[in-house]
């Protein structure tokens, strides 16, 4: 009972702590609308089981004794939040409000940038790896360590659906629109400045 109350705290706690998917996730929701949103969010939850996935086969446990294996990955992770936050802060133009238009960013495009931002995201392989570690028991029924990340992957989809939903908003959208130039800038620095922190950032 202690072992699944520590999870289900730690995972709400990183869920919620501002991150690359939460920027991403409200970048895409004010610009491009609900259901891109509602996608991006899809993509961060599945993005999770892909780190659920290999730490349960052991790879985690593997990353977590590795100082050079998790210093390749963070660097991989940092360099892609770069990436994408120079492209977000370098962004021009103006974006249709409505809706019933079509936009420069298709259903798929969603999915797969919310997918990478967390496949890629070192805190979540952090997060992720850590709690697996550390705090579940090494004797845990496989069903039991599975449930976890189910509960960790569903908690994502939950709170940037919650993001999604509210960010995507008439008025709310309409307001952001307004000053997307400033929040492009804004969100865009965010996102490079997580990728240079966690590329300087200690290993352990």
């Amino acid at each position: 009972m202690t072992e699944i109350l520590a999870v289900a705290v730690i995972t709400v706690l990183a869920v919620v702590a501002p991150g690359a998917d939460f920027a991403m996730v409200v970048r895409n929701s004010y610009l491009y609308g609900r259901r891109t949103g509602l996608l991006a969010a899809t993509g961060v939850a599945a993005g999770v089981l892909v780190h659920v996935t290999y730490t349960m086969l052991g790879v985690g446990l593997l990353i977590a004794s590795s100082t050079a294996l998790f210093t390749v990955i963070k660097l991989i992770g940092a360099a892609y939040l770069v990436y994408i936050g120079v492209r977000t802060f370098r962004a021009r133009g103006d974006v249709e409000v409505d809706l019933e238009n079509k936009t420069e960013l298709t259903p798929w495009a969603a999915l797969r940038t919310g997918f990478l931002t967390n496949v890629l995201n070192p805190k979540t392989t952090l997060f992720v790896v850590s709690t697996f570690a550390q705090v579940v028991s090494p004797g845990t029924p496989l069903y039991q360590q599975a449930g976890y990340g189910l509960f960790m992957s569903f908690a994502h989809l939950l709170w940037f659906g919650v993001v999604a939903v509210f960010f995507s908003h008439d008025r709310m959208r309409t307001l952001m629109l307004r000053g997307q130039k400033v929040l492009n800038k804004v969100i865009g620095s965010v996102l490079a400045g997580l990728g240079i922190s966690l590329a300087f950032a200690p290993s352990h």
